[in-house]
């Protein structure tokens, strides 16, 4: 697992597989955002589509 900090990339989500560990950043260099929502108004209808339990 690579688990350099991306620092364009903050997360706070320590359960993903992708979460640095000692800082509050993504290891990934891009992620995925996305929607569950028909028309999304309010921030909590978005998704991190990168997110990968910890496992």
């Amino acid at each position: 697992m690579n688990s350099k900090a991306n620092r364009s990339i903050g997360c706070t989500v320590q359960q993903c597989t992708h979460h640095c560990g000692s800082e509050n950043y993504c290891t990934l260099d891009k992620i995925t955002v996305g929607t569950h929502e028909t028309n999304p108004t309010k921030i909590e209808c978005t998704d991190c589509e990168s997110f990968r339990l910890k496992g």
